[in-house]
């Protein structure tokens, strides 16, 4: 059973799965939003291709750890995913993790229109090995 890690953006979402230990996290995909429906519908696809146990979404806090516009989105976001979806649903805080991506692809010499296609599949992937990573400790 694997973990299945959310980079939810205003067009796009992020995609990471964990490996089946739990020890690391790979970029999946990037899916575009059409609509509330059609997102789930994918995500119900992709949840059950990879037998998903577990959904982490990444929060973006402001830096001062409120909630701002774009938190208080994911967190409804959320609660969709939980209702519609009947999964367990985590959020973590992924402060920095889109500059993060957007660094390690600019030192990657990526054009910028590669580091679009690939830059919520990287933040997702960031949030996921936070999480993963935090998990273990904490065991």
């Amino acid at each position: 059973m694997r973990i299945l890690a959310l980079d939810v953006g205003q067009q796009r979402i992020g995609l990471a799965i964990s490996d089946g230990l739990g020890l690391t996290a790979q970029g999946l995909s990037t899916l575009t939003r059409k609509d509330i429906e059609k997102d789930l519908c994918a995500l119900r696809e992709i949840i059950r291709a990879h037998k998903v146990k577990e959904i982490v979404v990444g929060l973006p806090l402001n830096m001062d750890g409120t909630l701002g516009k774009k938190a208080k989105e994911v967190v409804d976001f959320v609660g969709i995913l939980e209702q519609r979806l009947g999964y367990p649903v985590k959020v973590w805080d992924e402060r920095l993790t889109t500059l993060e991506a957007e660094a390690t692809l600019l030192a990657a010499d990526l054009s910028r229109k590669k580091r679009r296609k690939v830059v919520d599949r990287l933040a997702a992937q960031l949030i996921l090995q936070s999480y993963l990573d935090a998990k273990r400790s904490s065991e």
